[in-house]
C-alpha cells in the first residue's frame, strides 16, 4: 500500500505546480455535493481545471482590469484572440441563452468588447456581474479563454496597460507562432508517423497540416464552427463522448444527432438518418467520434464509420485523446484527427492544450484546408507551448507506465469480477470489452522501444450504491476529474456529471455505481495493494448487506 492521501479537499493534485490543471475532492458526500450543485463545489475549489473556474493567474487579472477601468458590480472574460472575444459576445447576446428561467440573453448595451496592452494584446469582454450566470458558459464549453500563463505573464507587466483601438485584423502574433510551435508540430508529426501500420499510405499529414487550439474543448468547437459556415447541417456525435462535447454540439450550430451508445445498432440508425437526409437534399456537417469513448471506453467501428462518411459526403471527426498517439495510428481513417494535448501527450497535468491534424489523403482535404487556412486563428501561447515541448520529451515511457498499470488494474478487478461473491461488477476497458474488436486492428507495431496498449483509462463498475460508497472512499488514490497525471485518480463521472439525470444517462449505459479510472506513474505493486484494500471493504459491505437483508440498488446490464 501507498501511503495515505493527506492532500486537502479543493487543492492541486500533487505534484502540483503553480499552473495545476487537478483538483483533490475525497469524498462521496462531496460526489453527491458536486452533482447536486456542481458551482457552488467549484466555487470552494482552490485549484480546478481553467474552464470549471479560472485559474487563480486570470482571475487576478481580470480583477486588476476591472478595477483599473473603475467598473463596480462588472465582470469579464479574457481572450487572446479578437475572433474569439467576439464570438463570446454573439454567444451572450444570442436568443439561445434564454432558457426560460435563470438565463436570458444579455442586452447589447450591457455588454462591451475592449483591447489591451501590456506584455502581449488581449481582450475584454466586459459586463454586470448580474449576467455572469450566462456569459460564463462561453468559458467553460468552448474553452477558448487566455490561460494560466499567459495571465501570468501580462500580470507581470501590467503597468505598462494601456488601453488600444481593436483592429481590424490582429493575425500578426508573435506569441503564438514561434519555432518552439514548429518544433511542437515536429514532434507530433513524428508520432503520427512512428510503427505506422502501413507506411506506404500517402500522403502523410506535413507539419502545415497541425493546428493548435488554447485547450482540448476549443480543438473541437472551432472547427465546429468553421465546418457550420460551410453548410450549417446537422452535427452527428457518434458514441457517447465527454460530457463538454456534448454540450458544445447542444449550444453551437444548427442543429445535433446523438447516437449515444455507438453500437452497431445505432450504426444501423446512423445509416438510416444519413439516407434520410440525403433523400431531402440536406447536408451532414460532420460525424464526430471518441476513439475509444469517454468513459466506458466503447471503440466505434471506425471501418464502418469511413465508409458511411465516404458514402453520405460528410467529414468525419475522431478524438483520439484517449487512445492516444502512442498506441494507435488512425489519423488515414479521418478527415479531421481531435487530440487533448492537455493529457497524455502533456502528462504532468500543468498546461492545457489540444490539436487537429488535417488528413491530406482526405478527399475532403481542399474544403477543409481552405477553412482552416480563412478561420484559423493561433491561440496557443509561447509560455504554454514550451512547457507542453519540454514534458513530451518522455511521452513514450510515461505510456508504457502508464499502459502497464492499467492493465494490471484491469487484469486484477476484473478476476474480481468473475467471482459472484465480490462487490465488483464489471469492468469497462478495450480489452476487455466487446467493442475492442474495432481498437485491436488500429494498435501500432510494437517496436523495441515501446509496445502499445490500451491506455490509461478504464473505468470499474460496482454492484450497488453502498459497494460503491465503500470502494470510493477507502481507494487511497486522489478524487477528481482529468487523466494523464502523473497520479492515479479516480473520478465518479456519472454522478458528478449527470446526476440530475440519472434516467437519460442509465439509456446510455452510464450508472452511479461506475468509478472512472485513470491510471498514474506509482509502483504496480502499490497500487494494486490500494485497489485490493478498496474491493475488500467492498466486498465486507456487500457481506453485510447478503446478512442483514439490506435494500440496495442493483447496478445490472440493461
Amino acid at each position: 500500500m501507498s501511503v495515505k492521501i493527506s492532500t486537502p479537499f479543493g487543492q492541486a493534485v500533487p505534484p502540483a505546480s503553480r499552473h495545476s490543471v487537478t483538483v483533490h475532492m475525497p469524498g462521496w458526500a462531496n460526489v453527491e455535493r458536486y452533482g447536486q450543485d456542481s458551482r457552488a463545489v467549484i466555487a470552494t475549489f482552490d485549484s480546478a481545471y481553467p474552464r470549471m473556474k479560472p485559474h487563480k493567474d486570470i482571475a487576478r487579472l481580470a480583477d486588476a482590469l476591472i478595477h483599473h477601468l473603475g467598473l463596480q458590480y462588472h465582470m469579464c472574460l479574457l481572450f487572446t484572440s479578437l475572433q474569439s472575444a467576439s464570438e463570446c459576445v454573439e454567444y451572450a447576446k444570442s436568443p439561445r441563452r434564454d432558457n426560460g428561467s435563470d438565463k436570458k440573453p444579455v442586452p447589447s448595451d450591457q455588454i462591451t468588447l475592449r483591447a489591451f496592452n501590456a506584455k502581449d494584446r488581449f481582450y475584454a469582454v466586459v459586463f454586470p456581474s448580474a449576467h455572469s450566470l450566462v456569459v460564463s458558459g462561453f468559458w467553460s464549453t468552448p474553452g477558448v479563454g487566455i490561460s494560466s500563463r499567459f495571465a501570468e505573464a501580462n500580470m507581470n507587466s501590467f503597468d505598462q496597460l494601456a488601453e488600444v483601438d481593436i483592429p481590424k485584423d490582429d493575425r500578426d502574433r508573435p506569441s503564438f507562432e514561434s519555432p518552439t510551435h514548429e518544433a511542437l508540430r515536429q514532434r507530433i508529426s513524428f508520432y503520427l508517423e512512428r510503427a505506422a501500420l502501413d507506411p506506404t499510405i500517402q500522403p502523410r499529414p506535413s507539419t502545415d497540416d497541425i493546428y493548435f487550439f488554447p485547450t482540448g474543448m476549443a480543438s473541437i468547437y472551432k472547427p465546429h464552427s468553421y465546418l457550420s459556415t460551410l453548410h450549417n447541417g446537422t452535427t452527428i456525435l457518434f458514441g457517447m463522448a465527454f460530457m463538454n462535447t456534448i454540450t458544445a454540439f447542444k449550444e453551437f450550430g444548427s442543429s445535433y444527432k446523438f447516437f449515444g451508445n455507438g453500437t452497431d445498432a445505432d450504426l444501423d440508425a446512423l445509416e438510416t438518418f444519413l439516407s434520410e437526409e440525403q433523400s431531402h437534399n440536406r447536408k451532414v456537417q460532420a460525424i464526430w467520434a471518441e476513439f475509444p469513448a469517454n468513459p466506458l471506453l466503447v471503440t466505434p467501428d471506425l471501418v464502418r464509420l469511413r465508409a458511411l462518411a465516404d458514402k453520405y459526403d460528410t467529414i468525419l471527426a475522431i478524438d483520439d485523446t484517449i487512445g492516444s498517439f502512442a498506441n494507435i495510428d488512425i489519423t488515414h481513417m479521418t478527415d479531421m484527427l481531435i487530440t487533448s494535448l492537455t493529457k497524455s501527450f502533456n502528462g504532468y497535468a500543468n498546461v492545457i492544450t489540444g490539436s487537429v491534424v488535417l488528413n491530406p489523403r482526405s478527399h475532403n482535404y481542399p474544403e477543409l484546408k481552405s477553412l482552416f487556412t480563412k478561420y484559423y486563428i493561433p491561440e496557443l501561447y509561447i509560455a504554454d507551448a514550451e512547457t507542453l515541448l519540454r514534458n513530451s520529451e518522455d511521452y513514450l515511457p510515461r505510456t508504457t507506465t502508464m499502459n502497464h498499470n492499467a492493465q494490471s488494474l484491469v487484469t486484477y478487478l476484473h478476476s474480481r469480477a468473475l467471482d459472484p461473491t465480490s462487490a465488483i461488477h464489471k469492468v469497462h476497458y478495450p480489452s476487455l470489452n466487446p467493442s475492442g474488436k474495432h481498437y485491436t486492428p488500429f494498435l501500432r507495431h510494437a517496436t523495441p522501444d515501446f509496445t502499445p496498449g490500451h491506455g490509461v483509462l478504464f473505468c470499474v463498475e460496482l454492484e450497488d450504491l453502498p459497494t460503491t460508497i465503500a470502494f470510493y472512499d477507502v481507494l487511497n488514490v486522489h478524487k477528481g476529474p482529468h487523466l494523464g497525471a502523473p497520479r492515479t485518480l479516480a473520478f465518479a463521472y456519472t454522478m458528478c456529471a449527470y446526476k440530475k439525470e440519472l434516467d437519460w444517462a442509465a439509456g446510455y449505459g452510464l450508472r452511479p455505481t461506475q468509478i472512472r479510472i485513470s491510471a498514474g506513474l506509482e509502483g504496480t505493486e502499490e497500487l494494486l495493494g490500494d485497489f485490493r484494500v478498496a474491493v475488500e471493504a467492498a466486498d465486507v459491505v456487500k457481506r453485510e448487506n447478503a446478512v442483514g437483508g439490506g435494500i440496495s440498488v442493483q447496478s445490472g446490464d440493461g
